[in-house]
């Protein structure tokens, strides 16, 4: 850059800097207030450093939820927290005593009250197929 180009721009720059000087000394206001108004309701007066920012909304949606929160997000592939606790139960009892299982410890040990819960099952279904006899 030729000398003569350098002494321009240093001048301009020397010109320009009690602008941007003037312009960063100037405070911004204290407050910003950001309103929601419905309807025909007024929009409060700016009082002081405060600037009063409104939103006009109508009428009809002034008890509503705001429509962020309205909105129900599907997650997909999730199940609820029940099903979670019972999946996990039935997961863990194969590894409780009295399970009747082939894995983890005393897992055998239940194998007697399963042969007679289901003997009494089978017992009380032909009870009830006989009394349903005519």
């Amino acid at each position: 850059m030729p000398r003569s180009h350098q002494i321009v721009t240093l001048a301009l720059f020397a010109t320009a800097l009690p602008i941007m000087a003037g312009a960063a000394q100037a405070e911004p206001p204290e407050r910003v207030i950001a309103l929601v108004v419905y309807g025909d309701d007024p929009c409060p007066v700016e009082s002081g450093d405060a600037i009063v920012v409104c939103a006009r909304k109508p009428e009809n949606e002034r008890y509503r939820i705001p429509k962020t929160l309205r909105e129900k997000k599907a997650v997909t592939g999730s199940q609820g927290w029940a099903s979670r606790v019972a999946t996990m139960e039935g997961k863990g009892r194969q590894l409780l005593p009295n399970s009747c299982s082939a894995i983890g410890s005393n897992g055998q040990t239940g194998c007697t009250q399963a042969m007679l819960r289901q003997w009494f099952e089978e017992r009380r279904l032909a009870k009830e197929e006989a009394t349903d006899i005519p």
